[in-house]
């Protein structure tokens, strides 16, 4: 089993906590950490801009990775939310234990 995360921005912390919390129910996410104020300098149709965002970081299961990025997806308030997922080239046994024990059902 390979370990995946996801990086997602969000414009506050109930939005954060509500989308882990469907994410974590419908097990596709073991766990999810919200980072609070993290300030966001961006462009966005054209323009540059920035503001002030909450940053989470989603722990998940490389099989899984495309389903919860594409969930997230769904759930964001924002219209194009930036969502970045990846394969983990490295985890602890531990780690890798608990990902398999809480994210879907379990692999054979």
């Amino acid at each position: 089993m390979t370990a995946a995360l996801i990086w997602c921005p969000f414009g506050d912390v109930e939005s954060a906590e509500a989308a882990a919390g469907q994410l974590l129910e419908e097990r596709l996410i073991a766990c999810a950490n919200i980072l609070p104020a993290i300030r966001s300098l961006y462009r966005w149709n054209g323009e540059r801009g920035k503001g002030s965002e909450v940053a989470v970081l989603f722990k998940t299961r490389a099989d899984l990775l495309d389903a919860a990025v594409a969930r997230l997806e769904a759930l964001h308030p924002y219209d194009a939310p930036a969502i970045s997922g990846w394969r983990c080239d490295a985890a602890g046994v531990a780690t890798l234990g608990w990902l398999g024990a809480e994210c879907g059902p379990l692999l054979p």
